[in-house]
C-alpha cells in the first residue's frame, strides 16, 4: 500500500488511533512510529483535521484523536480529505489541435473519471474499524 504515502500514513495512524479513540498522540509519536518526519505527519493530519476526521489538541499535553468513531470513517473520507487522486489523470490545460486527439483525450478523460468515481465507491463500504478487524 506504499503507491501513495500520505494516503498510507492516513490510513496507518487512523488504523492506529482507532484501537484506543481517546488516546492523545502527538506528531512525533506518530512519525517515530510511521517512520517519516514529523512535518510530513502534520501535514497529512491537517488535512484530516479539515476534513472534521481529526481534532487537534493544543499545549503540553497536546496531540491528534479521532474526531468520530473509527466505525463512521470510511476509506473514502480519508481519499477525499487527502485532496489527491490514485487516477492519473490530465489537467484540462492541454487544448489539442488534432481532432483525433481531442476525441481521444475526451474520451480518456472521461473513462479515468469514471474510474476515479468507481474508486471512490469502493472505498466509502469500508470503514476505519473494519481495517482493524473489528
Amino acid at each position: 500500500m506504499k503507491r501513495n504515502s500520505r494516503l498510507s500514513l492516513a490510513l496507518h495512524t487512523l488504523s492506529h488511533m482507532a484501537g484506543d479513540p481517546d488516546h492523545v498522540r502527538t506528531s512525533v509519536d506518530i512519525a517515530d512510529h510511521a517512520g517519516t518526519n514529523p512535518v510530513v505527519v502534520r501535514r497529512v493530519l491537517g488535512r484530516l483535521r479539515e476534513a472534521g476526521l481529526l481534532i487537534s489538541e493544543k499545549g503540553h499535553a497536546g496531540g491528534w484523536r479521532l474526531a468520530r468513531s473509527p466505525n463512521l470513517i470510511t476509506l473514502a473520507d480519508v481519499y477525499l480529505a487527502l485532496d489527491e487522486s490514485l487516477v492519473a489523470t490530465e489537467k484540462d490545460e492541454h487544448s489539442p489541435t488534432c481532432s483525433v486527439e481531442h476525441a481521444l483525450h475526451r474520451r480518456v478523460s472521461s473513462v479515468m473519471k469514471e474510474i476515479e468515481q468507481s474508486l471512490i465507491e469502493r472505498l466509502s463500504e469500508t470503514t476505519i474499524s473494519e481495517v482493524r478487524g473489528e
